[in-house]
């Protein structure tokens, strides 16, 4: 028989944040989050998405031992502002055990009906800068800070419970040594020339500081026709900031701004922590600390976070701006290889910015839906 119980409590919360890796244990491709701040995202006193949003914690048990877990989540500002009654769930993990799955799924889509939501989807977190997807094609690539991973187990899982696909994300890859300047040098200089443009680089974080409003800003308004946007508070911006502001190198942030030194786009590059997260194995103290900034430093492949341009300036050249600047800093530091997080398939504009690097599709993953009858 399985058991459902709802994480409340400090202790139970750690219990959920910390199933994965009893699940994982064996894994060569799964990426451990840093346990602490697993536990701030679903502290409501500290994570201002809350105010926005609601969120419930359920795991699994079974002869006494923990078999799954499951977040149970409502965006409002998606439900009430944008009009779309959906019911989410996320950190989703599971044993190789149909019945788990269902018995999550249902506490899921009974909170859903109780809240009058029309259908739930998932694998996805509160928003955009959270995690999103069930991988189904690629296990056999290691992840990343910000991908979730799975057995593919999962697929049946879900689509046994009977979900259907619901968005879809490709993560690609390229060799920095086989990307050809040629491509965007030229055009760069006729663009920053044409609209009287500057890019901007930096080397402390604290000089970033002050453009991070204009660069939410920016985000919003480009991402704003994507399929899976749902707008972010002024409060989780201040949060995001000091949240993921450690783990930049201020060298790979890219910035454009204007005549009138108005950011107009901007590129976010971070060092690949995956290997150094491993080792950590969750734990910050007392030598996590020490492997992050050692990849911070020296990591030779790095993973594409965030772009974004005014929607004004699209298909004017800005990307060209950007990864002028970056392919300067990469060569620089001897960068190999360049990882691209999840982006949608639907996204034909992104994909139009990446068609000259060549980029190799390592890994699929996607979101499964389901009408709450």
């Amino acid at each position: 028989m399985i058991e459902i119980k709802e994480a409340l409590s400090k202790k139970d919360l750690k219990k959920f944040v910390k199933f994965p890796f009893t699940l994982y244990k064996d894994s060569k491709f799964w990426v451990p989050p840093i346990i602490s701040e697993e536990l701030r995202t679903f502290n409501k006193k500290i994570n201002p998405v809350f105010q926005d949003a609601e969120g419930r914690f359920f795991l699994a048990y079974k002869d006494g031992e923990i078999v799954g877990r499951v977040a149970a989540l409502i965006n409002w500002i998606e439900v009430k502002q944008q009009g779309i009654k959906k019911m989410r769930f996320g950190w989703f993990d599971v044993i190789d055990d149909q019945q788990v799955t269902n018995v999550l799924l249902n506490k899921v889509t009974e909170i859903g009906k109780a809240n009058n939501l029309e259908f739930i989807e998932g694998p996805i977190g509160f928003s955009n800068l959270d995690k999103v997807g069930v991988v189904y094609e690629g296990y056999d690539h290691i992840g990343s800070m910000i991908t979730w991973e799975n057995h593919p187990y999962y697929v049946t899982h879900l689509e046994n419970y009977g979900m259907s696909f619901g968005k879809g994300y490709s993560e690609n890859k390229m060799d920095f040594r086989d990307i050809k300047p040629e491509y965007f040098s030229r055009i760069q200089a006729l663009v920053k020339k044409r609209y009287q443009l500057k890019a901007v680089n930096f080397t402390s974080n604290k000089d970033i500081l002050p453009y991070t409003n204009e660069m939410f800003d920016v985000f919003t308004k480009s991402h704003a026709v994507l399929s899976s946007f749902v707008d972010i508070n002024e409060a989780q911006k201040e949060y995001f900031k000091k949240k993921f502001i450690g783990f930049l190198n201020p060298e790979y942030v890219k910035f454009v701004l204007d005549k009138n030194d108005k950011l107009i786009g901007f590129g976010i590059v971070t060092p690949s922590y995956a290997e150094a997260l491993q080792k950590m194995n969750g734990k910050l103290w007392p030598f996590g600390f020490k492997h992050l900034l050692h990849a911070k430093k020296h990591s030779k492949t790095v993973t594409f976070y965030l772009i974004g341009v005014l929607p004004e300036y699209q298909n004017k050249g800005i990307t060209a701006v950007i990864f002028e600047e970056f392919y300067k800093t990469f060569e620089e530091k001897g960068i190999t290889m360049c990882i691209r997080g999840p982006e949608l398939d639907d996204n034909t504009a992104i994909q139009q910015i990446w068609k000259n690097f060549n980029p190799q599709i390592f890994k699929k993953r996607c979101t499964y839906i389901k009408d709450i009858a």
